[in-house]
């Protein structure tokens, strides 16, 4: 018996449609449950909403996705430290394990000071695991061809220049950010409990891409991950607002979701 790794339903990934339309696309294509990505959709700000709809729907939330966006200063506070503790109780009262969380950025400099320590505690007090992501650079044109590189996030885009106990890998992250995804899992180590499952191209944007249809090592990190008896969860984050149609929409979470199954089927080793 193959153990299965669970596979979830980011609901940014119906966007523009709302958190809801995510609980009916994971029913009716079979998915292990959502990540729920709290931002301007008023739905996901509402943690009861949420819960009536995982009930109806049968999809449990697997992770809730703090609110760190740039677009998302303000949702539940513009304070970053409360942000979290809100995210961490909408965790325990949804019955997710994960929350995931982007470094802090450069300007929220109190924050920053405080980050790894705030995390380590809230993870101790709360048993909810506090999965932090790789991030990517931004790329400004100087002319004539060239580029420079800068980071929004304080220390840098990588989280295990810090050190966490947990740690969300995001491909479509890796590929904007030119960084190695199967290194980059192996700094991660044990702490590595989270997947956010998309494909890049390598351009200088965050794409999420169906996987496969990139250059990332998609097929090759869920593989080794199976094999390695990998015991937490993998999310499908992909970018579906070209859609033409909801069917078309479906299509496409359709194929990523038969990709990570067919790659994540693998016995564990020893």
């Amino acid at each position: 018996m193959i153990p299965r790794i669970p596979v979830g339903l980011s609901t940014a990934s119906v966007y523009p449609q709302p958190a809801g339309a995510a609980f009916e696309m994971a029913s009716e294509l079979g998915f292990d449950g959502v990540e729920l990505m709290v931002w301007a959709d008023p739905v996901s700000q509402d943690v009861r909403a949420i819960d009536r709809l995982s009930q109806r729907s049968g999809v449990p939330v697997l992770a809730v996705h703090a609110p760190c966006l740039l677009i998302s200063q303000r949702v539940w506070s513009p304070d970053p430290v409360e942000r979290l503790r809100r995210s961490v109780r909408a965790a325990q009262d949804l019955g997710a394990r994960t929350v995931v969380l982007h470094p802090p950025f450069r300007w929220q400099r109190r924050y920053a000071d405080g980050f790894a320590q705030m995390v380590a505690d809230l993870e101790e007090a709360s048993g909810i695991d506090i999965a932090v992501e790789n991030m990517f650079p931004v790329r400004r044109p100087l002319g004539r061809g060239r580029s420079v590189e800068v980071s929004a996030f304080r220390p840098s885009i990588d989280p295990t220049d810090v050190g966490h106990a947990h740690y969300t890998l995001d491909l479509s992250h890796a590929a904007a950010a030119h960084m190695d995804a199967l290194e980059l899992a192996k700094r991660m180590g044990d702490g590595l409990t989270h997947i956010h499952l998309a494909d890049g191209s390598g351009a200088p944007k965050d794409e999420h891409m169906v996987p496969g249809r990139g250059t990332q090592p998609c097929a090759e990190l869920c593989e080794t991950l199976a094999r390695g008896g990998f015991d937490g969860q993998v999310v499908l984050e992909v970018n579906t607002r070209r859609a033409n149609s909801p069917a078309q929409r479906a299509e496409m979470l359709a194929e990523s979701l038969l990709f990570a199954r067919l790659h994540l089927d693998w016995p564990v080793e020893g």
